[in-house]
This record gives C-alpha cells, structure tokens and sequence, in this order.
C-alpha cells in the first residue's frame, strides 16, 4: 500500500469557518490572513477534493491534516474548537485515498474529548493526532501535552509532529527553510529527553526529516548525551521537501526503517524519486510501503 503521510486540504466546513472570523487566523475570500505575515493568495483548486483525488491516483492512502502554521492549536479553545470541528467534520467524510490526523487544540488539552475523536479512528480514517511543533519544544511543552500524547499510547495510534506558527522575516521561502527546521529539531531533541522517558510506546513521526535533527548526533554524543549506536524504531521522520542527498544522510544515521514518504501538497510536491535500480527500488518500498505501514499499525498499550 503506497502511502503519503503528509498533505494539507482545507476542506468546505474548515474553509466557511475561517470566514466567519474577524481576526487572524481568518479568510477574506480565498485570502488568508495571518499575524505577522502577509496577506497569502491561496489557490482555490489547491484544496478541491476531486482534483487533489486525482492528483492522489497513484496513492493507496494520502493523510492530509490541519495547517498548523495557521496557529489554531494555539488559539484559545473557545477559537480553537470551532475550526478543528469543521475540519474534523470533513476530513472524516473524505473519499478514498484520503484518511487524515486528527487535531486538537495546546491551549488547554482535553484528552476525554481527543479520545472520543479518535474513537472514529478505525470506521472514519483518523490516522492519529497531529501536533504543532512549536508547542512540543520543550519539558514544559511536553508536560501540557501529555495527557494527550496519553491518549494516544493507550490506543496504540501514532502522533505526527508539524511545523507551527512562524513570522515571516524575509524571502517567501524564509519560514520554510529557517523556524520550520528550527522547530523541528527542538521537538525532536525534547521529545528524546523529555517525552520518551513519559512515552515509552509512542510511536512518533517528524515531519521534514525532524529539521535534520539527526545529523547532529555526533555532536550531541561528543557533549556527553548517551545511546551511542542506539535507534528508536518508533520514532519516524517523513521526507517532505527533501530529495535524496538529505534521505541518504538520515539513513546513514539511523537506517532506512524510519523513514516514510511525505509531500507536504499543495505547498511541495514530493522530493523522492522514482525507483530505478533495484536498489532504489527497495529503498523506495520501505519508504512508501512498509515504513508507513509500521507507522500506522495500531499497537495497542498493555498498562
């Protein structure tokens, strides 16, 4: 079963919820205002489902989630829950390839009303929960989430960890490329001290490779960290936006068993390619196949 574990769709009841407000997050149209960014034109076909079913042909499953950047997690509830309704709402009713992460908001954790959404998760393709990393970056993040993180080690569903909020400070690729990755490494750094001891079975994937968080486990061994040689197998990290030299140094690292394949669409469009030898041909199964299929495996707690 191929899988892309990372897309963005505003679905109709997301879209009218967003209009109905007078301050950031919000749509004027099809443009979305955000604090400190500039007004962003979105394209109206970027979020058609029957397009994006199109354009998803070649898939067996495509996992689209809230746009965290947006900030709705972070909103007060009473904000907040109105939106990840209407998303959760849609996104429940999508038609194949689609499932999707659930959402929720940080400001205030509820994991009695997280657990009765994920109890859709096997009749309505709710993946697990999708977190902003900007609320996952520290001990302190970490403790207000856990009742949610909670939630979902009990049920055996996994957590994927987006990047969050980001001011614009530069060229439009600014964010993208500088507080995405930022945020990402902090989250994967955090979770590793502070999450795993408290989550010993969740299972948790980081978007774009972590931020490349990885690639510094020299340097974080070389200042006294311990596990050298050790890998988490349940920790994953997705490929949005990065093509095969970054892939390979990950995997040089930690091995092929971590990662899976994600596109970020509409924002980017799959940096993998396609299978030539039969060496990427391998390399190209666990990353659409088996990866994601051990990612998304419920494994239930025995607490």
């Amino acid at each position: 079963m191929s899988v892309d574990v990372h897309q963005h769709l505003w679905t109709p009841s997301l879209v009218d919820a967003l209009r109905r407000r007078t301050r950031p997050p919000f749509l004027d149209g099809w443009t979305l205002v955000l604090d400190g960014e500039p007004p962003y034109e979105a394209d109206p076909a970027d979020h058609d489902v029957e397009i994006r079913r199109k354009r998803n042909a070649h898939l067996d499953l495509a996992l689209v989630s809230l746009s965290s950047p947006l900030g709705i997690e972070h909103l007060p509830p009473e904000e907040a829950w109105p939106l990840i309704d209407a998303y959760h709402a849609d996104a429940c009713a999508l038609p194949a390839p689609f499932g999707a992460w659930a959402a929720a908001p940080v400001t205030d954790p509820d994991p009695v009303r997280l657990s009765r959404t994920l109890g859709r998760a096997l009749d309505q393709g709710l993946a697990g929960l999708q977190l902003p990393a900007t609320a996952l970056g520290d001990a302190r993040g970490l403790a207000l989430a856990a009742p949610l993180l909670d939630v979902l080690e009990d049920r055996g569903l996994p957590l994927f960890v987006h990047p969050g909020p980001a001011a614009a400070a530069g060229p439009a690729w600014w964010a993208a490329v500088v507080p995405y990755v930022q945020q990402m490494h902090a989250a994967w750094y955090a979770f590793e001290a502070f999450g795993r001891p408290r989550h010993p079975r969740l299972k948790v994937c980081f978007a774009l490779l972590a931020g490349l968080a990885p690639l510094h486990r020299e340097r974080q061994l070389s200042r006294g960290a311990a596990g050298r040689g050790l890998v988490d197998p349940d920790l994953f990290l997705e490929t949005s936006s990065y093509g095969p030299r970054a892939a390979d140094a990950v995997i040089r690292e930690l091995g092929i068993d971590v990662l899976v394949a994600g596109s970020d669409q509409p924002y980017a469009e799959s940096a993998w390619p396609d299978p030539g030898d039969p060496a990427q041909r391998a390399i190209d199964h666990a990353v659409r196949v088996a990866n994601p299929g051990r990612l998304l495996s419920r494994k239930e707690s025995h607490q």
